[in-house]
């Protein structure tokens, strides 16, 4: 069976060979033929394999071609395409499809995990080009990893995407809109510099009124929805609290840590990162935070700017050997996630892949360090129900899931409760909700939906970006619950305030 007949194989049983033929004719069901559109022109020219469709149970005649695997080039260049042998390992079983938000969202089998690997094999075997809808599928994906949890055969598709995506952003030309968007994003949201000069108008649009008449009188909607999705996410900006570069241990050290201060976290939520310090500093740990840091990269590496994401990986590791450190502290489950990678971010770079493996490898979540190190500072009451929202880049792809839980049920007073379908994603993974707005939205109220009901007095996560899209996602829904970083909770009970 030719690889495009796989692809076409759906769970409905879309395809069958008909082995009978001396033609070996294909056939498929009329469901099917969204994918003949995905087709390399190549695969309708050269070769002499045929496809026939069937409605019901008699073959309608559509004749098309498709080649054998090896006849064609590949749509992808030599520079690190997404690997065979991690394509070869999905069995097509299906586990992944209830775990897709997009799946979920759309039935579509070529907006799943298995689809999309479907997508890329034909890509690779040169069977389908790399156009814009063929692209639409892979820009569709939220790389949230809710599928990796879900595969029973290990199959690394954080490795695909990335690799897929840093591929289409070679080869496939984006229109100028989009190009500019995505421009925007990534010269302001990796710079924390620019961040800071955000701040002063983004606080002078908050605290003048102007926001609340704007969006009173409804004046939002004459814009376009990239930007109407970007004020609705708008955090409220609160007092910026600094953290020094070196915050002593309260009593005998135990740990000297680095704490990765982030770019949105930074500037933002600079609450968060001043807890995070108060409580790793409370359990007996020398907190060491380079001014100098610069973005990890996490963005780009997400979005296939692997450049970009190189030369960030490399300023990082220097930043921080020049601290040196026991550990790096991670706050925000998207860069925890990359900075974890870096090892295979960095495996061709030879002054850097070596240096890369050995950063990776002291880099944690504050809650896997604090689960790691036994209680210190007295933990004080705090009498709230609490709906904890896992973070997609801290369960799936760093596997954090019971630490955040364990510790927050540490505290007294505070009474745990899941929220239903945890492994969905909330829908802002990364700049997705910005440049996907339409499906960021609807993931963003089904949870919102789900979080109303459990009558919450708080919900509870551990990425920057989650925090954003909840609060939004809440705000639209009616429900506006308070929605602050695991940390804060604990900094809270440490301290004996009574909120956050």
């Amino acid at each position: 069976m030719t690889t495009c007949a796989r692809l076409l194989s759906c769970p409905q049983n879309d395809f069958t060979e008909d082995s009978s033929s001396s033609a070996r004719c294909c056939v498929l069901s009329v469901s099917a033929l969204p994918f003949l559109s995905l087709l390399s022109p190549a695969v309708c020219q050269h070769h002499r394999r045929s496809v026939m469709f069937s409605s019901g149970s008699e073959p309608r005649s559509f004749m098309t071609t498709l080649p054998d695997a090896n006849a064609l080039a590949s749509a992808f260049d030599a520079h690190h395409p997404p690997s065979k042998q991690i394509i070869e390992n999905c069995v097509h079983c299906g586990f992944c499809l209830p775990a897709c938000p997009t799946y979920v969202l759309w039935n579509e089998e070529m907006d799943s995990p298995r689809g999309r690997i479907y997508l890329m094999k034909l890509a690779s075997e040169g069977q389908a080009s790399m156009n814009p809808q063929w692209v639409s599928h892979f820009d569709s994906c939220l790389g949230c990893m809710a599928c990796m949890t879900a595969c029973p055969s290990g199959v690394d598709y954080g490795k695909l995407i990335e690799a897929t995506r840093a591929q289409i952003e070679r080869h496939h030309p984006r229109s100028l809109g989009e190009k500019l968007h995505r421009r925007f994003l990534f010269a302001v949201f990796t710079r924390p510099d620019r961040l800071r000069l955000l701040r002063w108008p983004l606080l002078a649009y908050q605290k003048s009124g102007l926001q609340s008449l704007v969006r009173g009188v409804g004046l939002l909607k004459l814009f376009p929805k990239r930007l109407q999705s970007m004020e609705a996410l708008m955090p409220k900006l609160e007092k910026n609290e600094h953290v020094p570069a070196v915050t002593p241990a309260q009593g005998a050290k135990r740990r000297r840590v680095g704490l990765l201060l982030g770019c949105v976290q930074r500037e933002f939520f600079p609450q968060v990162n001043a807890a995070t310090a108060r409580v790793l500093a409370a359990e007996g740990c020398e907190v060491v935070a380079p001014q100098d840091q610069r973005c990890c990269g996490a963005l780009m590496v997400h979005a296939g700017e692997e450049t970009s994401a190189l030369a960030l990986a490399r300023k990082t590791i220097d930043t921080f050997e020049r601290a040196d450190v026991d550990t790096i502290v991670t706050n925000a489950a998207g860069c925890g996630s990359n900075v974890k990678e870096y090892g295979h971010l960095l495996r061709d770079d030879r002054n850097y892949a070596d240096r890369a493996k050995v950063f990776a490898a002291k880099c944690k979540d504050i809650t896997e360090v604090l689960t790691e190190l036994p209680p210190r500072a007295a933990r004080n009451p705090l009498h709230l129900r609490v709906a904890f929202h896992d973070s997609c880049h801290l369960q799936h792809a760093q596997g954090v899931r019971s630490q955040p839980r364990q510790l927050l049920a540490n505290i007294p007073g505070i009474e745990l409760t899941e929220i239903p379908e945890g492994a969905i994603c909330c829908g802002s993974a990364g700049i997705y909700n910005l440049v996907q707005p339409d499906a960021a939205n609807a993931l963003g109220d089904r949870k919102a939906q789900l979080i109303a009901p459990l009558n919450a007095e708080a919900v509870a996560t551990g990425n920057p970006g989650c925090l954003l899209q909840l609060q939004s996602s809440l705000a639209r829904q009616g429900c506006p619950i308070p929605v602050v970083h695991t940390i804060q909770l604990i900094d809270a009970s440490i301290r004996g305030i009574v909120s956050p």
